[in-house]
């Protein structure tokens, strides 16, 4: 049996995350998200601090458009979180353009 390298996210990755389990109105379900903190801060902790992604804008002040390689959405700024990356089994979608990234 082939073991996969283990991910470990990195600031500008876009990463499949799960969000469940979820309370009120935040995000749910396993979505794309950006994540904003360095490798060697997640690496450490465990954790990445992440902003989930959705297809469905709805013109709020906060939604920063996205659309690079395979993912097109808004990122919901004001949904930002720290989460267990390995928990949540987080997955490399791709990485944006360091352009994007500010």
């Amino acid at each position: 049996m082939v073991k996969r390298p283990l991910y470990i996210p990195d600031r500008g990755d876009i990463a499949w995350i799960s969000f469940d389990p979820q309370r009120g109105r935040e995000q749910a379900k396993r979505r794309p998200a950006v994540v904003l903190s360095p490798y060697r801060y997640n690496q450490k902790t465990g954790l990445a601090l992440v902003c989930p992604i959705t297809a469905h804008a709805k013109g709020y002040p906060f939604e920063v458009g996205v659309r690079d390689g395979k993912i097109s959405g808004v990122v919901l700024s004001d949904h930002m979180r720290s989460v267990d990356w390995r928990a949540r089994r987080a997955v490399l979608i791709q990485k944006l353009d360091p352009a994007h990234i500010a």
